[in-house]
């Protein structure tokens, strides 16, 4: 419409790489604005921010304009997903939190992907389709007067009543029996002005350990998110149909965040991740080889590399926060995932290359896919292990020596004496 081939057509990749950038921007300030003025007031007015200027974007008079408020909804999509996804952990259980975490944002993230090419299958207009996709976000008001605040915000706010009138109001749904007395304001004032010690991202390189760690985790996370959303943004360029093949690469989602919520129970994370990254570079590298006739079996490598990228991307999440100490876990979980927008940002442009060589995206996205399922065999396992609270309980690298300080062979000694105390600390 607004003459984007030819000469134009680097326009194309730029836009949605303008959204991830948008992406980018909000993962940087939602987690202040979160703990600055709640969950749920930011849930609600990212939700709107989302919605509003998606709809804006249906009336776009030029390419530039539809840019811009791209920028402004990939700000408000990533701010309610992570506002959502914290909020959910702070007021569920602790046994239907590892499913909400996991198969419960994950798997219906996968069904709202589906979703995106059926409804592009009977509304051709991108107008239209772009209006029917953001209808659906005023669903979300009546939610505000169901969903309660984070009782743990409210107590780090000094909230209390606010918090223990939505602890009693889940206790009666859940028929549970609450004490006369659930939260103490005084003891809990006296927690909260406790003097803590205050950590920066330069600690993510206090010692050859951490930012060894660091550096591997950053680079998995960028090599990770080019694969996933280059093979998302690449299924129009498959051959056969286009909503078909749109459709199948949601659905192989949902067995893999299946299959990876299963390996995270039950095996060693470096082996886990690394086979599913192994996996899903090699039939990628593979797909240059398949005969251009058989076009169905080249759709099945590329579903198979999908299924192998998302499996890992899911569980680099988990495994980076058990790799990252108590002290610093945020701040390390922030970082890899900010490699992970970057990477995201360059994803457009690996399709791209798909103009000159059709096999040249699949090819650099294998071999960087294998490059990192071989950098993970060098992590510390963290399978079964309690989580670090400090630098220097950290897991080791594979390869490097360290020579404890004096507080973690205290700290050493401890855990063996009373092993039961660390080990509760584990998840």
């Amino acid at each position: 419409q607004w003459n984007l081939v030819c000469d134009n057509d680097w326009k194309g990749p730029l836009s949605t790489s303008l959204f991830f950038v948008g992406v980018l921007l909000g993962s940087f300030i939602s987690g202040q604005l979160s703990d600055k003025f709640g969950r749920k007031n930011v849930l609600f007015a990212t939700l709107a921010m989302q919605t509003g200027f998606s709809f804006i974007q249906v009336f776009s008079i030029s390419w530039e304009m539809f840019s811009v408020f791209f920028v402004l909804v990939g700000m408000g999509q990533i701010s309610n997903y992570v506002a959502a996804f914290v909020l959910g952990t702070e007021i569920l259980g602790k046994s239907i939190r590892v499913l909400f975490c996991t198969l419960g944002v994950c798997i219906f993230y996968a069904f709202g992907y589906m979703l995106l090419p059926l409804f592009a299958y009977f509304i051709r207009d991108w107008r239209m389709l772009l209006l029917a996709l953001t209808l659906p976000g005023l669903l979300c008001i009546p939610l505000w007067w169901v969903i309660p605040e984070s009782p743990r915000w409210l107590i780090s706010q000094g909230r209390f009543q606010e918090a223990e009138d939505i602890i009693r109001k889940a206790a009666k749904t859940n028929g549970v029996t609450a004490p006369d007395v659930i939260l103490d304001p005084s003891e809990l004032q006296d927690l909260n002005s406790q003097k803590q010690q205050t950590y920066t991202i330069l600690d993510l390189m206090k010692t050859r350990n951490i930012l060894t760690i660091t550096i591997m985790s950053v680079i998995l996370w960028m090599i990770i998110s080019v694969g996933y959303f280059g093979l998302s943004l690449d299924t129009p360029n498959l051959h056969g149909d286009v909503y078909v093949n749109c459709f199948l690469s949601a659905v192989i989602e949902v067995p893999a965040y299946i299959i990876s919520w299963l390996l995270l129970r039950n095996l060693p994370r470096r082996y886990s991740m690394a086979a599913a990254l192994f996996l899903g570079g090699c039939v990628l590298l593979f797909i240059q080889l398949v005969p251009s006739h058989i076009r169905a079996l080249s759709i099945l490598l590329v579903m198979l590399g999908k299924f192998g990228i998302t499996s890992a991307f899911s569980m680099v999440y988990v495994y980076t926060a058990e790799l990252y100490p108590t002290v610093v876990r945020n701040m390390g979980v922030g970082a890899s995932s900010m490699a992970s927008r970057l990477g995201s940002i360059l994803s457009p442009y690996f399709v791209y290359l798909g103009a000159y060589d059709r096999y040249l995206p699949y090819i650099l996205m294998g071999s960087l896919t294998v490059l990192s399922g071989i950098l993970t065999l060098f992590l510390p396992e963290s399978y079964g292990m309690p989580l670090p609270d400090t630098i220097e309980q950290m897991l080791l690298v594979k390869g490097l020596e360290y020579r404890p300080a004096s507080g973690s062979t205290r700290d050493s000694k401890e855990e063996e004496e009373n092993p039961e105390i660390f080990k509760s600390t584990a998840f």
